[in-house]
Order: structure tokens, then sequence, then C-alpha cells
């Protein structure tokens, strides 16, 4: 929902175009190039994975880039579209730059995110769901509303210097890779954002790195590349379900280091919130947020949220 009013600006300011459908430019069977057309996000990638699903279903394997496209909201989604078919998937997406990578002091890479879902044979399933940087940029935004200086590993200074001030990060700091400065393993982070880059920016012919516009603004088209892949499990070896569903067992099993805190794996803080919300009744946002996006619904001329006593 944070992002909601992004969608509204881009369709408003006409920058984000509202009419149309993605177009696939080039194709194999297994592979398939598309022009998103400048739309919404969610509209090109639910265009693009349903087209690497059915790649899939016929050749084992469907990837497809997409450039033309704008923020496609929660990479996950999409992966979760593949293990409904039963198939893995992953979706990645090139972003504005807010990251610094290793050594340098200039932004030129986004939080890139990458999501890989596997499915088992029950409605279990590995959802890994991350950006490549520490944290996303409103964790730096929060901390400094509070007043709180940020833990290492979350940002730069505008010298490309590791800080714990978040006004020097907003600044003309920027964002720290996954692993924060180099000796922390930062490096690993600009690897992986660089290779979301390379699959979605230079694979798709889209806008990469530094070339991407800044983030909120909309003085010209995001351009972003996006990749999206399927895959067939019933293509290589018998039983892959089962397996899985033994392997993430296996890891919940273990003894945790804190009896309080069970072992997790990736999906599973999801699954428990979405429990949450199903047992309460509804979605908990922060009252400042309620009351934003209901001031956002007032200037649209639509129906505000309604809100309701949890259940429990």
């Amino acid at each position: 929902m944070n992002r909601l009013e992004m969608y509204v600006k881009d369709l408003k300011t006409g920058i984000c175009d509202v009419k149309g459908e993605p177009v696939v430019e080039k194709e194999t069977v297994a592979t398939a190039m598309v022009d998103g057309g400048n739309l919404l996000g969610p509209a090109v990638g639910k265009f693009c994975m349903n087209l690497a699903i059915k790649k899939a279903s016929e050749a084992g394997v469907g990837w497809v880039c997409a450039r033309r496209s704008n923020h496609y909201s929660i990479a996950g989604y999409y992966g979760l579209m593949a293990a409904e078919k039963s198939m893995i998937g992953m979706s990645m997406c090139n972003t504005s730059p807010l990251v610094v990578g290793s050594r340098a002091q200039q932004c030129t890479l986004g939080t890139n995110p990458i999501a890989f879902v596997a499915p088992t044979n029950s409605s279990d399933n590995f959802a890994l769901d991350m950006a490549t940087s520490t944290v996303a940029v409103g964790k730096i935004e929060l901390q400094k509303r509070k007043g709180e200086n940020i833990p290492n590993g979350w940002g730069a200074d505008p010298q490309g210097r590791e800080t714990n001030d978040p006004t020097k990060v907003l600044n003309g700091g920027g964002l720290l890779p996954l692993g924060g400065s180099e000796i922390g393993g930062g490096y690993k982070g600009y690897g992986l954002a660089m290779m979301v880059e390379v699959m979605c920016g230079v694979l798709a012919g889209a806008h990469y790195g530094k070339n991407i516009r800044r983030w909120g603004t909309t003085e010209r088209i995001a351009d972003l590349g996006q990749c999206f892949i399927a895959v067939d499990p019933k293509a290589f070896f018998p039983g892959f379900e089962e397996r899985l569903q033994d392997f993430i067992d296996s890891q919940r099993n273990l003894e945790p280091s804190d009896p309080n805190h069970p072992v997790l794996v990736a999906g599973d803080p999801e699954r428990i919130h979405m429990k949450k919300c199903d047992d309460m009744g509804g979605i908990p946002y922060p009252k400042n947020v309620v009351e934003y996006m209901n001031g956002v619904a007032n200037k649209l001329g639509v129906s505000s949220m309604t809100t309701i006593n949890p259940k429990v």
C-alpha cells in the first residue's frame, strides 16, 4: 500500500501509459522479449510470468525479459504465480539508483529485488523475496523521524563511508549493498545487484544503473527491465516436491538457538503474518498510514478504507 500513491502519481502525470497491452517483440520456444509499453509494472509482470509459465509447460523452462516497464510491486508475487502451477518461479527487477556499490561514492544501483519460489506437494513452499541492499530506504527514513541512529551496514555518507547517521544517508549518501561494508561481505550484495542489472536492464535493452530515473520523480519514463523465469520440475528428476518438503522440514525442525524463536525458512514470516491477519479479520496498519491513504482516497474521490475492531 505504501507504493499506491506512486502508482497514482505516475498515472495522473501521464508518465505511465494507461492504454495498450505488452507486446512480444521476439520469441523462441523457451524465451521471449517483451515491450512493456510503459504500462504499470504489475500489468507487465503478470503478462510476462504467464507467458513464462506457458513456455515452461511446453519446453520445461520459460524465460521472459521485459523492457519499458515500471515498478512491479512485490517480486515474490510472480514467483507465487508459477508455484500455483506446480512450477519454480523467479523474478527480478532493476530499480532507481539508491545503493552505493563497494568502494564507490555515487549511487548507481537500485535495491534490485530477487524472488525465488519453489512449491512442495502441499500448500507449503520455499518463498524467498529479498532486496540486494541491506534495508529499504523507508527504514532509513523511519530512523530519522524517530531521531535514532541506524545500525552498522545500512547506509553510507556522501563520501561512500559507512555511517550510523540516517541524515547523511538521505542527504547525498546512499544505501549499502546486502552485507554492508566491503569487509562485512557487502561486495556479495554488490555483485548480486549487478547480476540483476545484467539480467534485467542489460539483457532486456532497458535502462540500467545510473541511467534509471531518480526515485519518486516523473521527469521521464522509468524504462525498468524485468526478468521472469518458470521451471517445470517434472523436466528433471522425479519427486522434487516431496524432497523439497523434506528439506524444508529438516530446517524447521532444527534445535533453535533461542527456544522462543523456532527456526524458519523463507516464506514462513509472511505465512505467520497472514494467519495473524486472518485471525484478526483484517490487515493492521499504523494509524498515520491509514489516515494518509484515506487522504489520497479523498483526493481521488473514492471510498476510504473501512476500519474494524480486531477479532483477537
